[in-house]
């Protein structure tokens, strides 16, 4: 009799103990649920979207948005390449070409287009090299002529951003190369980690910069996932656009906490003829509900195809 009453004690504690542990579980992140792609959401989209550019253009350009991934796989890849078609057609001034053929870095199709948009583009963590991902999933030649032409690729990429192409990273699309270093001075820095998601107070670096005149507040507040950098972030050299304070952030990395200072969530910079613009939100479409965001989205893709003049000088190191 002791013992089944025993049994019937632990039974109960286990009972009352699991929606505990799990709101407990639950109380550790804040991940969004994700929104089904559809219509419904497309229009609200297109409603919240710019009805024109900031800045005058004179011809519409051409945009490559390329989504695909071979790690990591955001569920918001498909809501991103649509909100920057909407902001394309709803302002007129960007014709979206959306792709996920690796063969699009080939040198001859790459000059077709005025920018490139990597769109959450996450590699494997194994070689962190999309091109060698895909190139090996697609053929079965020597590995050694599939890693020649993966480098190709990514010299194509570089290579055109000097000769005067424009390159967008949206959030994931960092570690597209995330081992490479000529990657990482192209892009402005490499992703190290995150911790989990949570609600971020994302600031504004410099108020009086055209590209950070979207946000009339000077912040916004969303939740996703702080994005911390590597290797090329260290140099600064990059004009940073917005920013989150380290303090505020939970559940660092053990060992890496940051208790003091920023990391910046946005910057822009050149390189040779070409414009470099990155942008760490969002992890999730709720974020796209917000029309301050688009219209800095809007203003990136005219800043990447030289629509707009504006300081993009780097700063020093701290």
């Amino acid at each position: 009799m002791r013992t089944n009453r025993i049994k019937n004690k632990i039974c109960l504690l286990i009972w009352i103990g699991i929606p505990f542990l799990f709101n407990v579980q639950q109380s550790f992140s804040q991940d969004l649920p994700e929104i089904k792609f559809e219509d419904k959401w497309v229009q609200k989209i297109e409603e919240l979207a710019p009805k024109k550019t900031r800045f005058p253009y004179f011809q519409k350009k051409n945009i490559l948005v390329f989504s695909l991934h071979t790690g990591f796989e955001h569920w918001v890849i498909p809501h991103t390449e649509e909100m920057i078609k909407v902001l394309a057609e709803k302002s007129g001034a960007f014709e979206v070409t959306a792709s996920k053929n690796i063969n699009q870095f080939e040198w001859g199709n790459l000059k077709k287009y005025d920018a490139i948009v990597l769109n959450n583009t996450c590699s494997k963590t194994d070689h962190r090299n999309l091109f060698w991902d895909q190139l090996s999933l697609e053929s079965k030649e020597d590995s050694v002529i599939l890693m020649r032409k993966a480098l190709q690729f990514e010299k194509n990429l570089i290579a055109y951003v000097n000769d005067g192409g424009g390159l967008m990273i949206l959030h994931g699309g960092i570690t597209t190369q995330n081992k490479s270093m000529e990657f990482s001075d192209l892009v402005g820095g490499s992703f190290d980690y995150h911790p989990p998601q949570q609600e971020i107070k994302i600031r504004v670096e410099d108020s009086s910069h055209p590209l950070t005149q979207a946000f009339s507040s000077g912040s916004f507040v969303h939740v996703d996932e702080p994005y911390f950098f590597m290797n090329a972030y260290e140099k600064m050299d990059f004009r940073p656009l917005l920013y989150f304070n380290n303090q505020e952030i939970k559940k660092q990395r053990k060992g890496q906490e940051k208790t003091e200072g920023k990391t910046y969530a946005a910057w822009i910079r050149s390189e040779g003829k070409g414009k470099v613009f990155y942008a760490a939100p969002s992890h999730n479409a709720q974020s796209f509900e917000n029309p301050e965001l688009l219209q800095f989205f809007l203003d990136g893709l005219q800043y990447v195809v030289g629509d707009v003049n504006c300081d993009d000088s780097p700063i020093d190191a701290k």
